[in-house]
């Protein structure tokens, strides 16, 4: 029914498993994990300056590794479905030269995090990577990597400590060397996240409110569609600067401070597509502190219809959406049991997200199973710890 996922020591046995059969004897020296991430509501708004109710989830990026003297640095990936060579080797600039990208492209999130260490020098070192989060299925595996590895970092020569600055940190990383845009969510959730709770992250302040999800009666499914999807393509920059021509137009630094008056007073000046991506992002930014409020108070209800809605927004103002994951959410919705079903992530492909009763859930998937043309993957989740230090015993 729904997938195996390694738990947390399972993946770490098996990242120094391959670090033993790369480098020989001595065990790692560090073990440390970062979680992907799934947005409950709140889309395409945190590059928006709005707001984003993620959670982080039990699938996690491990590395294990150690110091090494010199410059060298040795990475090796587990992860079947990245980009080959599983293995790279590169030098650290002794004269403070930029780290540059190039291929493999998993590497880059490495050298990223590396560039935007908060504590240079980096020293040399070895380390392997083994991670649970899905590849290109909107979980955020590029977030979980890059928080994982600046954990990595801070144990072999620690920084301040200081929560936020490692997100911002993480996030340039992906900026610099992956090439996406990207708001600053996937990489605070990974860095903040707590159990039992979903944050509720204000992307103008970065200030994070806590909000209970400890409910035993309740899960998350995520469905993945295994529809691929790469956000350094045109679309997501395209958006990107969509909404950024509409602030700009309304002189306002953006969406967040826009309002549905504001955009409905200066049609005339907009092209029908801009007109419909900002509406999306303006409308989802109120339903999302809608949705948080609602779930404080337990109003399963009410935050199923706003996850609804934020779906056919996506589709039909943002058209980030797919038949996929169209198809998924109607049949998630068909379900006796079934608060509220949405798509999650970037778009085109990846994973939508359910509330549901937790009694709900084997007949939830059955339903999807027999509904959905392809061959979907399913993860019942909870909200789950952010980045931590590993015990190595």
């Amino acid at each position: 029914m729904a997938s195996s996922v390694p738990s947390v020591p399972e993946l770490a046995a098996e990242a120094r498993r391959v670090y033993a059969q790369v480098f020989g004897e001595d065990a790692p020296q560090v073990a440390v994990c970062a979680p992907g991430r799934v947005n409950l509501i709140g889309e395409h708004t945190d590059y928006n300056q709005g707001f984003v109710l993620p959670m982080a989830l039990p699938l996690v990026t491990v590395v294990v590794g150690s110091k090494t003297s010199g410059q060298d640095v040795t990475i090796v990936t587990t992860t079947k479905d990245a980009e080959e060579p599983w293995r790279v080797d590169f030098s650290l600039p002794s004269d403070g030269s930029p780290l540059s990208p190039g291929l493999p492209s998993w590497a880059n999130y490495v050298k990223g995090v590396i560039q935007h260490y908060r504590a240079p020098p980096v020293p040399g070192f070895r380390a392997v990577i083994a991670s649970s989060v899905p590849l290109g299925g909107g979980l955020s595996s590029s977030a979980s990597l890059e928080v994982a590895f600046y954990t990595f970092l801070q144990q072999l020569k620690p920084d301040d400590g200081d929560k936020v600055s490692k997100a911002l940190a993480c996030q340039q990383a992906e900026h610099t060397h992956a090439g996406v845009p990207c708001g600053i969510m996937d990489q605070f959730v990974s860095v903040l996240g707590r159990e039992g709770q979903a944050l509720l992250i204000d992307c103008r302040s970065l200030e994070a409110t806590p909000v209970p999800l400890a409910d035993p009666g309740l899960v998350i499914l995520i469905t993945n569609s295994n529809v691929k999807h790469s956000l350094t393509g045109s679309e997501y920059p395209m958006r990107r600067r969509q909404c950024e021509e509409v602030a700009s137009i309304l002189g306002k630094a953006s969406l967040r401070d826009v309002t549905m008056k504001d955009l409905d007073e200066a049609r005339a000046r907009l092209d029908d597509v801009t007109y419909r991506r900002a509406r999306h992002v303006i409308e989802e930014i109120d339903r999302t502190v809608r949705a948080a409020e609602a779930l404080k108070r337990g109003a399963y209800k009410e935050f199923g219809k706003l996850m609804v809605e934020s779906h056919d927004s996506l589709r039909d103002l943002y058209e980030v959406s797919c038949s996929e994951l169209d198809e998924l959410v109607s049949a998630a919705m068909e379900v006796e049991g079934v608060f509220g079903s949405r798509m999650t992530g970037g778009g085109f492909g990846g994973c939508t997200v359910t509330l549901l009763q937790a009694h709900a859930i084997d007949r939830t998937i059955l339903h999807i199973q027999e509904r959905y043309s392809r061959s979907p993957t399913f993860y019942v989740t909870t909200p789950s710890e952010g980045a931590r230090a590993l015990g190595l015993s």
